[in-house]
């Protein structure tokens, strides 16, 4: 019971889940064995079956969260290394992003409202696309839930990163520029993660996605927030 309520036991049942998430991608190269949603299918029985409370898992996964911002750093090694290309296409780069941004609000915000949902639930949807402590911050300021926000960016991520893949084949996008900054604009760093797997100049744009799609929806999603509800 000591071990259980330390935040050891989060952190070593989340690295240990996601090892073993990482063994079977591996071996089977499917991306829908993305390694983040194997380990949370083995983390969720495993606290539901040992009726281990959430707040006693999370003791460790705030830890795990708080050395997410700074290893989302190391994303900028790659995007030095495309610099060229960013400058080559900087406007069809931005417009790339705003219009990541803007759909995915309006269509969380139309979707939400066809369906009758209850107004704060819409509004945690509303940054799902984004990096967790941006979306967290931007959720509050509109009146969202955290919680869900949070449930929502990882679920918005896994897909992402399993789907991409995919949606670029079904739509034949084979530019590299417009694959990277089309995952990381929609799915933050755990799409990213599957673009750096795609190659090097996907893993660079969608880096740069992730930073550029923050900054831009902090000053964004205030604006709409006003003239859509």
């Amino acid at each position: 019971m000591e071990l259980l309520n330390s935040p050891l036991f989060g952190v070593c049942l989340t690295i240990i889940a996601y090892i073993i998430g990482l063994e079977i991608y591996k071996k089977f190269k499917l991306p829908i064995l993305n390694p983040i949603l194997i380990a949370l299918i083995i983390i969720i029985p495993i606290l539901l079956y040992f009726k281990i409370p959430l707040e006693t898992y999370e003791k460790g996964g705030d830890l795990i969260s708080f050395f997410l911002a700074p290893a989302t750093v190391v994303l900028a090694v790659p995007l030095y290394k495309k610099i060229d290309l960013l400058k080559q296409h900087f406007i069809p780069i931005l417009g790339g992003v705003i219009a990541g941004i803007l759909t995915s609000i309006l269509f969380c915000t139309l979707i939400g409202k066809a369906l009758g949902l209850d107004l704060s639930i819409i509004k945690s949807s509303l940054s799902k696309s984004l990096t967790t402590p941006i979306a967290i911050e931007l959720s509050k300021q509109v009146g969202g839930i955290v919680p869900i926000t949070i449930v929502m960016v990882m679920i918005t991520g896994i897909t992402g990163a399993v789907m991409a893949p995919f949606i670029c084949k079904i739509f034949k996008i084979e530019n590299k520029v417009a694959k990277g900054i089309a995952i990381g604009t929609a799915s933050h760093a755990v799409g990213t993660s599957r673009a750096i797997e795609m190659g090097e100049t996907q893993g660079a744009m969608s880096g740069l996605a992730i930073g550029v799609a923050g900054i831009l929806t902090v000053f964004i999603l205030p604006l709409l927030h006003i003239i859509l509800f």
